[in-house]
């Protein structure tokens, strides 16, 4: 007999097959109080791809890539003005230290598992030297996040190759994020169940620009898991410090790329990459000791595009204000809440390297909620 999972629609039980894990807005749960884009992804911000290759074989390997590209030109030609921010520098990503410093992106965001960020950035390297028009490329700032998948994925063997990084970039497009057990997220945990790859945007009203801000979250961290304000960690019986603290722990990573096409300066990115940690702390995060917390941010818009022309010789550059600044903070927060929440209700279970990890049990999650 086929399973089903109840749906909140309208404030009303309704039921889809399990086999159909749903989004949290397909869930009937609302996050925030600005509207998503069409495919409530950070894809809604025009120009940008996405591409994930997931690794699975047998139970000992469950990893993989995710790369975002801002736009589908020669990024390192047209570099993109970013900023990037580590909550809690508990892990690696590479490349930071040139983005902090000139404040732009000129490769392909990557994400993967701790050991494999080497490939990753070997895979961005060969990639932007390939491109045409960078045959006198002499140096190129890989941007490579991870997060550690070490509970289900033989982290120690190393699966991902240069050339799995190097498809997940040139397969990346635009339209629908694939979402869950997926990509980088083929091996992560959040809260004590299956996390992965999330992704949700919003749209800013006419009136205050009409920018969409997109977000594509990794994680694979802890705390007391919270949906829509409902204390759903405490009532399952699976958070951080439980019975002090039984078998339970906190610590983990998330990675969390943000894309904007507002118009926006590299330190109000970095202000705009900043609050997305509103948003995981809104899921229930407790940002532990050994928890790598790490956040970039860029914009698409051709009005900041940092092109070989501006930045060669002095032009002007439009960008937003600090005035204008505060309704794309409440869109980052609100994308980044439900980006995490897609990760953890799209995922499956895991039977993996050293554990089998639970996806979240949605059964009981949402008539919490309901009742709330």
């Amino acid at each position: 007999m086929r399973m089903t999972l109840p749906l909140l629609l309208l404030g009303v039980l309704s039921v889809a097959p399990a086999d159909a894990r749903p989004r949290v807005r397909e869930a009937g749960i609302a996050i925030g109080i600005l509207p998503p884009g069409p495919l409530n992804a950070i894809t809604d911000v025009a120009g940008v791809k996405v591409g994930q290759i997931t690794l699975v074989r047998g139970r000992d390997v469950h990893t993989g890539v995710t790369a975002i590209l801002p736009h589908g030109g020669n990024l390192f030609q047209e570099k993109v003005p970013a900023g990037f921010v580590a909550y809690n520098a508990f892990g690696k990503f590479a490349g930071s230290t040139q983005l902090l410093e000139l404040g732009e992106i000129e490769t392909p965001i990557l994400l993967t598992n701790t050991l494999n960020v080497a490939e990753g950035i070997a895979a961005s390297v060969e990639w932007t030297l390939a491109r045409p028009g960078n045959q006198q490329v002499r140096s190129v700032n890989a941007i490579v996040g991870e997060t550690n998948d070490g509970d289900l994925n033989d982290i120690r063997g190393r699966h991902v190759s240069i050339a799995d990084a190097r498809r997940a970039i040139e397969t990346a497009k635009d339209g629908p994020v694939e979402e869950g057990a997926v990509g980088a997220g083929a091996g992560t945990v959040a809260f004590g169940y299956k996390g992965g790859i999330g992704t949700s945007s919003r749209r800013l009203p006419a009136r205050l620009g009409g920018y969409t801000v997109g977000v594509l979250v990794q994680s694979n961290y802890g705390g007391v898991l919270t949906v829509a304000g409902a204390p759903v960690g405490q009532r399952l019986g699976t958070y951080f410090l439980k019975s002090e603290l039984e078998s339970q722990k906190a610590d983990g990573s998330v990675m969390i790329v943000v894309a904007t096409d507002a118009p926006l300066s590299d330190r109000n990115l970095r202000r705009l990459a900043e609050r997305a940690f509103a948003g995981i702390a809104r899921t229930g995060s407790s940002f532990t000791n050994g928890s790598g917390d790490f956040a970039v941010a860029f914009s698409t818009s051709a009005d900041v595009r940092r092109t070989p022309a501006r930045r060669t010789a002095p032009s002007p550059v439009a960008d937003l204000p600090n005035d204008q600044m505060s309704p794309l903070f409440q869109a980052v927060a609100e994308a980044t809440e439900e980006a995490a929440l897609d990760s953890l209700f799209k995922a499956e279970t895991v039977a993996g390297h050293r554990a089998t990890v639970e996806a979240l049990p949605l059964d009981r999650v949402l008539p919490m909620i309901a009742k709330r």
